[in-house]
């Protein structure tokens, strides 16, 4: 059975459907991040109340803690966590690859020491294979090494072949039928090795494909030119996954270069610091205009937190350091996320994305560039490995 229909597009956008042992997902798509099983302050029933039918996890915390065997031993991801839509668990390249000054990076695998106690461990392209089939997911990733923004090109280029062979190691491996393998494309900025990692993989036949090394602080100008580019040397009929994208305006612009999936911790960490999405923009919510702001955050939008609650309401809590503060602003962020795909989505069905894509970011208020790029060097510095 394929594990991707192509229903419609719309110019570049496309609108389809990813079939999965746990159901189907609309696609385009934004997948909430539960890095260690869990997203954060929310129970499964509430994320899937948002409209999220898919999450992602991953593999480098989980392994490191509680451990691939307990859940394992405890049925599986879904089980372990109760949750019962689809799963894609990252295989960590990532997490290690923030772990430069803890790790080693050779042909056979990666080397590297736990953020967590210093323990010694070491990943291969076969051992990430073992995780994520022993976690049960429904997607899971080849192990890859992605390269920093600033890295030369002889260097970029040897991460992109490495993570060529470990794709071919980690398909050899790959054995759980129910567990759809994506691939990831690497290369830097570089044109031509995009287009050629794109073609290698894109010849292996996985079930779908990532576009990864990027967000990783460059100029947004520069990822979409590198998505747009490398998009085209990608199978029509497979999923497309842009790793690491989770602005608004991010999604919306990713959609219309023909992206499928995407996912990002900055919807819920930034919520957790009282930044908080409307269709004009995101606002702060512990600014003194919302002190008694005796309406809703957003009131076009259905949440639990903008039916039930004023924006004063919200802002006290966070001024008080209250608990439910994180709560109700991770749900509002949430579900504008989840309304915001399927607007995006109907956009494609009824083909007028071209119209919708221009009058949203007509009149969203998109953060500053400068300091946009200083807030995630910032962050990227401060939080290595990274933990939504």
């Amino acid at each position: 059975m394929d594990n991707f229909k192509l229903i419609t597009t719309c110019g570049a956008a496309r609108a389809g459907e990813l079939i999965t042992t746990h159901g189907v997902v609309e696609t385009p798509v934004f997948m909430p991040v539960g890095s260690q099983a869990t997203v954060k302050t929310l129970v499964p029933d509430e994320i899937k109340a948002l409209g999220a039918r898919i999450i992602l996890s991953n593999t480098y915390h989980l392994y490191l803690r509680p451990g691939s065997d307990v859940i394992k031993k405890l049925g599986g991801l879904h089980s372990f966590m109760d949750w019962t839509g689809a799963i894609l668990t990252d295989s960590g390249g990532y997490q290690v690859f923030s772990l430069s000054s803890l790790s080693k990076v050779n042909d056979e695998g990666v080397f590297f020491r736990s953020h967590i106690d210093g323990s010694s461990h070491f990943i291969t392209p076969e051992k990430a294979m073992e995780l994520q089939e022993g976690f049960g997911s429904d997607v899971a990733m080849v192990l890859d090494e992605p390269s920093s923004s600033d890295a030369p090109l002889n260097r970029v280029r040897d991460a992109m072949e490495r993570t060529h062979r470990w794709a071919e190691r980690c398909l050899a491996v790959h054995k759980r039928s129910s567990q759809q393998l994506f691939a990831i494309i690497q290369g830097g900025f570089d044109p031509a090795l995009r287009r050629r990692s794109a073609e290698f993989l894109s010849a292996l036949n996985f079930p779908g494909y990532a576009i990864g090394g990027l967000s990783l602080g460059e100029p947004k100008e520069l990822t979409w030119e590198t998505v747009c580019h490398t998009i085209q040397f990608l199978p029509s009929h497979k999923p497309r996954y842009l790793m690491g994208v989770g602005s608004p305006e991010d999604l919306v612009e990713a959609v219309s270069l023909g992206v499928d999936m995407m996912d990002c911790v900055l919807p819920t960490r930034v919520a957790r610091n009282g930044a908080l999405f409307t269709r004009l923009g995101r606002i702060n919510i512990n600014n003194a205009a919302f002190r008694e702001h005796d309406a809703p955050v957003d009131e076009n939008c259905d949440c639990y937190t903008c039916t039930h609650f004023s924006a004063a309401y919200v802002r006290h809590l966070f001024h008080a350091q209250e608990l439910l503060a994180y709560r109700l602003a991770t749900i509002h962020n949430l579900r504008f996320m989840a309304r915001l795909m399927q607007d995006i989505r109907m956009a494609i069905l009824g083909g007028v994305f071209d119209s919708f894509r221009h009058d949203f970011l007509a009149s969203y208020c998109i953060t500053n560039e400068e300091i946009r790029m200083a807030q995630k060097q910032k962050w990227i510095k401060a939080h290595k490995p990274s933990i939504d």
